[in-house]
């Protein structure tokens, strides 16, 4: 994994607000990406790395998630991404199964335009 992004997961983990399941997962996720063929860099991953920490940790902590009022727009972005709404949903079912965390829709959809947005600079 690139330095920076390493960095920025140590961050979370030496945080104290993040359990170390947590990070451990999205290492994980990475890891996926990364022999995907994906470019898992702090450039092109580390908002997307923030995200998926802090929406699995707010699961964790029972804390609500909200629709947003750009549900419907995001959506609609993603009609023409069907890839990376297979991998949100792929990484939320993992999420399910490993962390007992289940994202909702809202979620799903804004980790899809991450992945969405990876690929697209991961192949420019």
């Amino acid at each position: 994994m690139e330095e920076r992004l390493a960095l920025r997961l140590q961050m979370f983990r030496d945080g104290g607000q993040v359990e170390p399941r947590v990070v451990d997962f999205v290492i994980g996720e990475l890891d996926v990406l990364a022999a995907g063929g994906q470019v898992v860099t702090e450039d092109t991953a580390g908002m997307l790395t923030s995200h998926l920490v802090m929406a699995l940790t707010r699961l964790l902590n029972g804390e609500a998630i909200e629709q947003f009022l750009t549900d419907e727009q995001v959506a609609a972005e993603l009609a023409g991404h069907p890839e990376a709404v297979a991998g949100a949903r792929a990484v939320a079912g993992r999420a399910r199964a490993a962390l007992g965390a289940a994202l909702p829709e809202s979620e799903i959809n804004f980790l899809g335009m991450h992945l969405a947005a990876l690929a697209q600079r991961s192949h420019a």
